[in-house]
């Protein structure tokens, strides 16, 4: 299987190309973190997921990973949350949807072709509607998806097991956000991983 997505090919019969991250080769697409799709998850669980999220794009900024973003019906379900909105990219779009998968946003497809990057790292909710769609969408498309199951989150359990194991079916990568972050990073040296490692400590 091979990529489709402008000038990028990938050969994704080989693990090894999926899992091998760099902020060169990555973009972020945080999906849905609404405010009134936020009420409706476990508190403990949305809380310390979204504090999670928000140092995945911090690193991101630190080391000029790209980030897309979307939000589904916004005009009923709100905005992003300004704990993370606020640490968006300010020409950053947040691409409105009434599909639940962001792979079949036009404008959002166009930006994503256009970055050049090949490999995606989801995060959002929920996770059994909106990044499990958009996560088939973007394999059919031929990128490399990593999911990390600390930046993801679904109402129910048994929703999220679900939405976990079909993703793995699609061939994308589950993971945490730490291991991507410190994939980015390759080494510890340097002022990105003191910045980075005050984040996380933090």
């Amino acid at each position: 299987m091979h990529g489709k997505h402008d000038g990028v090919s990938l050969d994704l019969s080989t693990r090894g190309c999926m899992l091998y991250l760099s902020a060169n080769n990555s973009i972020v697409l945080l999906i849905d973190w609404q405010q009134r799709l936020v009420a409706a998850m476990p508190e403990q669980i949305e809380s310390r997921n979204r504090a999670a999220v928000a140092v995945l794009l911090k690193a991101a900024a630190e080391l000029e990973v790209p980030i897309l973003a979307s939000e589904q019906y916004p005009q009923g379900l709100g905005q992003t949350v300004s704990e993370l909105s606020d640490l968006l990219p300010e020409a950053t779009v947040r691409h409105p949807k009434t599909v639940f998968s962001a792979a079949l946003v036009p404008e959002l497809q166009e930006e994503l072709a256009m970055s050049g990057r090949s490999h995606v790292i989801v995060v959002g909710m929920e996770a059994h509607v909106c990044v499990f769609q958009t996560v088939r969408g973007l394999r059919e498309e031929g990128y490399a998806v990593h999911v990390p199951l600390d930046g993801v989150i679904s109402r129910k359990k048994h929703d999220y097991m679900a939405a976990v194991g079909l993703m793995r079916q699609l061939g994308a990568v589950t993971t945490s956000i730490e291991t991507v972050i410190f994939d980015w990073l390759r080494h510890g040296q340097g002022e990105s991983f003191k910045v980075i490692s005050r984040l996380i400590r933090d």
